[in-house]
């Protein structure tokens, strides 16, 4: 180590130990020659301490001297340098022991190793700072049995070991030669030793000098050579050199390898340099552009930033070279510019610190969203197991429900909430599987898919991801889209999500999915068993008030610049604007329609002046027609009186619940079920089954057992352009059908549902909300439900179970009991 004031300098070990102090060179600051005639003392300090008993100890740091040895090192530390003094006033030896850690600048006895060696000075120069430069020989191992002083430097009393073991012993010999072929081996691997120093090793004769000399030219560690140091026996320490040359060849020829390597690859690295240089000189002289050359080194340089797995990466990097044997004048460079550029701008590694706050996501879904109790919880619980789970790789949300409901303003706040970027892919219409793989680059203008084109733009790549409209995926000659998004939405296979364009894996298991739908009926099973279905339900008229009057009202008063002082909305005009010109389950028309009242108002302010913009213009339920004009829906409302063969039934549809009121007439004939008003596959066979429980039961109900074979039964349901589908009419239309046969009337204020089986059971069915609902707007008062579909009277607002009766039924019995009107 170099002197420095910070820190006292180190005995350091001399590369060049054959080479002696020079007179001339010690003549400038006076030195000691022990072998000449003349001893220049006079600087030294006069240090003697005690008797002439035991011997000076100089610790060294980072050093193992061993006997035979010549080298240089430095002393600088005080007791050092004291120890040395003293030993050159007497017999100038001096006992040379290394200390356990090089970093200890005031070493005690218990930092000696135990075992040193006895050497003798034989040069002394005096340097700048009050160090010493020194050349010792080494003589003999020694070890200290006893510490007679530590101060003014350390004294110890030195048992003098000797080597055991006979050198003319055949297995010392043995093991001599095995050390030099091993030597050898050594040196023909080693960057650092020559031949000239194996040579000199060869021309030993004495075995222990010889394992020496090339324990001190290894790379071993301080314990390894002071073991070396310590060992007396000459076969043994051979034996333990032996492996030390072992291991240290094994080192030094995997450094060789990986510099060979390394020598290659900078070869290559000048290669490739200079080849580019003739290239761009050779297009110089033809006077073509060489920013293709310029562009290269830019995206080799942008890969490099990626860090890319290794496959990806190569293939990568073999078509960005590709480009360079592309001639500037051919159609595939820009073809070859548009991926390479489409690629690097993906974010591969690029993603938003997810937010996991429980309270701020259900404060967020409630000033978002209005009711919808069981969906934000659902949503909360599904973001709690994400926050537990790190690699979360559950099912994809599905939002079910009508039109209008809020299904992509909450996936929305889910984006919000979780600090996240938000994507919507619409994949209504959508035939063409390239729309969601992309095209292979074999086609002319062929693009990436839309997910990998959505994220790229985003510029992260763990988004909230909304598919829309899932349902209304579509499928002909161009492939099927949605068994493309089975790889995208499955969490087994979507970290290694290969679009035909990039044609090679990107991983989308970071993104999340959320789709979108109005049925599941029409989703694929593999696609629909990915996810997991949330049901949002139609709003009720209660709802519906309270969404306009919190957020639509004064969303559309910003949208239209009017202030609050300027028009103002009666709760009497919102329930008009819902009942009388919107007909949905969600509230998108219900929007529209105010809109549309706002800007009319508008209209007044900039036609009637200042006049006008100071008049606050109330809407009410009485004016509501002079901004609307006439009523545009009309729900149906049960008729006063009982009639024969006129049923009230419950249905649900895409725009929420209705009510539909089936008519039964019986007319001579031959026996024929007639069905009109545009009834799907599934009430048709519900009639006939009804129809058959009818005949079957013929005697029970008090008709004639051929009573089907002279009349035609006529089943007809309103509104006939409006198709209709569904088994949930069964008991409707089966009740219909006797009470013509029997000639008597049903109850007018009732309504039911289900579905009927030949044995007269009745089935539970779907939607219960939104029929409930339906029939409480239509001035139903009691209500027939499956006894199975009881409990589902849970989600119906309170303020419509309080006004009407619910009665379960499990047989046709129970239904004609109630349904009837008996004399």
């Amino acid at each position: 180590m170099s002197n420095d004031d910070k820190r006292m300098p180190d005995e350091n070990l001399r590369h060049d130990p054959e080479k002696e102090l020079s007179p001339e060179e010690g003549s400038a600051y006076g030195y000691i020659d022990i072998d000449g005639d003349t001893i220049d003392v006079d600087d030294l300090v006069h240090i003697v301490t005690g008797p002439d008993e035991g011997m000076p100890v100089i610790p060294l740091r980072g050093i193992t001297v061993y006997p035979g040895m010549l080298l240089h090192f430095d002393v600088g530390r005080e007791k050092s340098v004291n120890a040395l003094e003293s030993a050159m006033l007497t017999d100038q030896t001096v006992f040379l022991v290394t200390q356990r850690n090089a970093e200890t600048d005031l070493p005690t006895p218990d930092d000696f190793y135990p075992v040193g060696t006895v050497s003798r000075i034989k040069q002394m120069l005096r340097l700048p700072g009050n160090s010493l430069r020194v050349l010792a020989e080494g003589l003999s191992r020694g070890r200290i049995s006893e510490i007679m002083q530590e101060m003014p430097y350390f004294r110890a009393r030195i048992e003098r070991l000797e080597e055991t073991g006979d050198p003319e012993d055949p297995r010392i010999q043995a093991l001599q030669r095995t050390v030099l072929d091993q030597f050898r081996d050594f040196v023909g691997v080693s960057e650092e030793l020559s031949q000239e120093m194996y040579l000199g090793v060869e021309a030993m004769d004495h075995p222990g000098r010889m394992a020496d000399i090339i324990t001190s030219h290894l790379h071993v560690s301080m314990d390894e050579k002071e073991e070396i140091l310590a060992t007396v026996d000459i076969a043994e320490r051979l034996e333990k050199v032996i492996e030390l040359i072992m291991k240290e060849t094994e080192v030094a020829r995997i450094e060789s390898e990986i510099s060979e390597k390394v020598k290659e690859n900078m070869a290559q690295t000048q290669k490739e340099f200079y080849l580019r240089e003739q290239i761009r000189t050779i297009q110089k002289e033809l006077g073509q552009d060489d920013s293709i050359e310029d562009e290269v080194e830019k995206w080799l340089g942008q890969l490099e930033e990626l860090h890319l797995d290794k496959p990806v990466h190569d293939k990568l990097e073999r078509d960005i070279k590709r480009v360079l044997r592309l001639q500037p004048s051919s159609p595939d460079i820009s073809v070859m510019r548009t991926y390479i550029e489409t690629v690097l701008e993906l974010p591969w590694n690029n993603s938003t610190k997810d937010r996991i706050d429980l309270k701020r996501m259900q404060k967020i879904l409630d000033e978002d969203h209005y009711g919808l109790e069981k969906v934000k919880e659902r949503i909360v619980e599904y973001m709690a197991v994400r926050a537990l789970v790190k690699e979360f790789k559950g099912h994809i949300l599905c939002l079910v429900g009508p039109p209008g409901v809020g299904k992509t303003s909450v996936a929305r706040s889910i984006a919000r909430a979780m600090n996240r970027e938000f994507v919507r892919m619409s994949l209504g219409g959508v035939h063409d599987e390239a729309e969601i793989r992309g095209h292979r680059r074999t086609y002319v203008g062929a693009i990436p898919g839309r997910i990998i084109t959505s994220i790229k733009d985003c510029g992260v790549n763990n988004p909230v991801f909304l598919l829309d409209e899932i349902d209304k995926v579509g499928a002909d000659y161009r492939g099927d889209p949605a068994s493309a998004l089975l790889e995208a939405l499955d969490p087994e296979q979507n970290s290694d999500f290969k679009d035909h364009y990039l044609d090679v894996p990107f991983d989308l298991s970071k993104v999340m999915f959320i789709t979108t739908a109005n049925t599941t009926e029409t989703i694929p099973g593999p696609l629909l068993d990915r996810m997991e279905m949330i049901q949002l339900s139609s709003y009720t008229e209660e709802e519906k008030v309270n969404i306009a009057t919190e957020h639509l009202v004064r969303k559309q008063m910003k949208e239209n610049g009017l202030k609050e002082s300027q028009i103002t909305f009666s709760e009497g005009a919102v329930r008009g604007i819902i009942n009388n010109y919107t007909r949905e389950a969600g509230v998108r028309n219900l929007e529209r329609e105010i809109g549309s009242v706002c800007r009319k108002v508008a209209r007044k302010i900039v036609e009637g002046g200042a006049a006008e913009k100071k008049k606050n213009h109330r809407i009410t339920a009485g004016n509501l027609k002079n901004y609307l004009g006439k009523k545009k829906a009309f729900y149906d409302r049960v008729e006063e009186g009982s009639e024969v063969g006129t049923v009230t039934g419950m249905a649900w549809t895409a725009v929420g619940g209705d009510t539909l009121f089936i008519e039964t007439t019986v007319l001579k004939g031959s026996g024929k079920l007639l069905l009109t008003g545009q009834l799907g596959d599934v009430m048709q066979e519900s009639a006939k089954a009804g129809f058959s429980l009818i005949r079957e039961r013929a005697e029970t109900f008090g008709l004639a057992e051929d009573f089907y074979e002279k009349n035609d039964i006529h089943i007809h349901i309103p509104e006939g352009a409006t198709p209709k589908d569904g088994p949930s009419a069964g008991v409707t239309m089966c009740t219909s059908m006797l009470s013509a046969l029997t000639d008597t009337p049903v109850r007018r204020d009732l309504a039911m549902t289900g579905e009927i089986t030949l044995r007269g059971k009745v089935l539970p069915v779907g939607g219960i909300k939104e029929k409930v609902i339906a029939a409480h707007r239509a001035g139903v008062k009691t209500v027939l439900l499956p006894e199975q579909n009881m409990d589902d009277l849970e989600e119906v607002p309170q303020n419509v179970r309080n006004a009407m009766v619910f009665k379960p039924m499990k047989t046709i019995d129970d239904v004609l009991a109630e349904a009837l009107v008996r004399p």
